[in-house]
């Protein structure tokens, strides 16, 4: 491996460095998602009861069944479900159904994210469940979540009721509304409705409980969530301009305190960091030996422009370096890539950023592979045997 000597990227930004976000929530998680960046980790890995915030695997999986269709196994938004005893039985925030009516799959979907719908999530459940019943389907959703790379989440009901054993991390939580923002562009503007008067009932119960919706900050999901055991949380998401940040706070004291805090941390991360324009596409950073080419090196370019999430005042001059493994041998394609460029922003993780030929070279002809044996035979005989490799 090769590290050629730093180079500075000038940035002709002030010498400051995003400040700290010391958040109240007992545990949190932020992550720019346009980058992948993380923001802010506090107790992220550690599994918790998420309350309502588990809903969103439901949901998750309920658009996944909605995706395969009713021939495959799934649902039909249009279908009618029946309400089970089991499912008229939870208390707490409630689409108020009642035991034997059917009800539209798309009504319980927006009776999950609107009115955090106990009683609508097991009706889901029992309609997808291998055996009919609630945990039946708890078990899918932990099996599922491992698949999806939720390592410390594990379920046994599918509305997030307080039991042992249902536990969810910040992280996991994070992820979730990653792809249900990706996978499912289809439905995630279901989440920013902020009511839904099921069936004329209860009108008092129609308001979105997400207090960020009306804020105006970009916000547009995805689910709150309280017991009395994890407090106040809300995992959610706000999109302003080309970025967007993905967030999950829980172990708030009220929920005044939680609106609060979850409007703060969206203005901390839009202000305190931004896009910057670092790399323009065929920019040449440094030139690698080319072992037994036509051309002795070759020059090592971007292959795209690229904008780097830095903190909003950052460094003034940036230090990189271009690593790589050489000679690198012929031939060589115009386009491969051959190295990264290697830096490290003020308070953020490592970017790596792919280096690419600038140019074919092919092989070398007789004369340049003799002489390029020549050269290896006269070193291996000025360093001696014992320091041949």
């Amino acid at each position: 491996m090769i590290r050629l000597a730093p180079l500075i990227i000038s940035l002709l930004l002030a010498p400051l460095q995003a400040a700290a976000f010391e958040t109240q929530a007992r545990e949190a998680y932020v992550i720019d998602q346009t980058t992948g960046t993380v923001l802010l980790a506090k107790n992220a890995d550690v599994p918790l009861p998420p309350a309502s915030m588990s809903k969103l695997m439901t949901l998750y999986m309920a658009f996944e069944a909605i995706r395969r269709g009713k021939s495959d196994g799934g649902l039909d938004l249009n279908e009618m479900l029946p309400v089970s005893e089991h499912a008229q039985s939870y208390g707490g925030s409630s689409m108020f159904l009642q035991s034997g009516e059917t009800v539209s799959v798309e009504d319980l979907i927006r009776g999950i994210i609107v009115l955090s719908g106990n009683d609508a999530c097991v009706v889901i459940a029992e309609a997808l469940s291998p055996d009919g019943t609630e945990y039946g389907f708890a078990r899918l959703m932990t099996q599922r979540a491992q698949q999806l790379g939720m390592t410390n989440s594990t379920f046994t009901n599918s509305n997030g009721w307080p039991a042992p054993g249902h536990l969810m991390s910040m992280r996991d939580l994070g992820l979730l509304s990653h792809r249900l923002i990706e996978d499912f562009p289809e439905f995630y503007p279901l989440f920013a409705e902020t009511e839904f008067e099921f069936d004329n009932r209860v009108p008092s119960n129609r308001l979105n409980r997400n207090p960020l919706l009306t804020m105006n900050i970009g916000a547009d999901g995805l689910k709150t969530g309280h017991t009395q055991e994890a407090g106040y949380g809300l995992a959610g998401s706000a999109k302003q301009g080309d970025r967007r940040v993905i967030f999950v706070v829980s172990g708030i004291e009220s929920s005044a305190a939680r609106a609060q805090e979850s409007q703060a941390i969206v203005n901390w991360a839009f202000r305190q960091f931004a896009m910057r324009p670092m790399i323009s596409e065929g920019e040449k950073f440094a030139e690698a030996e080319v072992w037994m080419g036509s051309e002795p090196k070759v020059g090592l370019v971007a292959a795209e422009d690229v904008s780097v999430l830095m903190p909003a005042l950052a460094a003034s001059e940036l230090e990189a370096e271009v690593v790589f493994t050489g000679p690198v041998e012929a031939p060589v394609t115009k386009g491969q890539q051959l190295a990264e460029l290697v830096f490290t922003p003020e308070g953020l993780p490592e970017k790596r950023i792919p280096l690419v030929a600038d140019r074919d070279i092919g092989p070398g002809g007789f004369v340049s592979r003799m002489s390029t044996a020549a050269l290896l035979l006269i070193n291996r005989l000025v360093q001696g045997p014992g320091d041949a490799t």
